[in-house]
């Protein structure tokens, strides 16, 4: 595929893109980040492009994965850090703001509803696999993935709520 006629497929597709990528991200800037990581994946695929039915479809589906790998990546930090100790003592003002945002975050996951709060503690507090929740709380491998992509996205509406106050 040459170059104009890749940047003819980008201009017709990236706002379709940025909007799917901005819902799942919650925020313009984050939005724009996930679209122009795709923009960059659909270069490195432009010579394969043709051989997709829709290059939309396979755009807009990259978003999706590319904002839930990031929200997973940001609660799977979050998660680590509750676990550590403050590593540096000598500056209280940062073990202060440590504390308050382990605080938050625990505030925004006991407002989740019971099964998510379950299945999203387990997960990313005490390490627990897929399987293993589902085998815990008696369901299936899926009912708990939706649980924790729903319970991912509830919390990250909660922080990007939060930047706009």
């Amino acid at each position: 595929m040459e170059q104009k006629e890749f940047e003819t497929i980008v201009r017709n597709i990236r706002s379709h893109v940025l909007r799917v990528a901005t819902r799942y991200m919650g925020n313009d800037d984050d939005g724009e980040d996930v679209t122009q990581d795709v923009m960059l994946k659909l270069w490195c695929l432009r010579d394969k492009l043709d051989e997709y039915r829709s290059v939309e479809a396979l755009a807009v589906v990259m978003a999706k994965n590319i904002a839930l790998n990031r929200i997973r990546s940001a609660l799977k930090l979050v998660g680590e850090d509750m676990h550590e100790e403050f590593s540096d003592k000598d500056n209280p003002e940062v073990a202060y703001i440590n504390k308050e945002e382990e605080k938050r975050v625990m505030e925004l996951i006991s407002q989740l509803p019971d099964v998510q709060q379950a299945t999203l503690r387990m997960k990313h507090i005490d390490g627990m696999e897929v399987s293993e929740i589902a085998s815990t709380i008696g369901s299936t491998e899926n009912a708990v993935r939706v649980n924790l992509a729903r319970a991912r996205k509830k919390i990250l509406s909660y922080f990007n709520l939060d930047d706009y106050e």
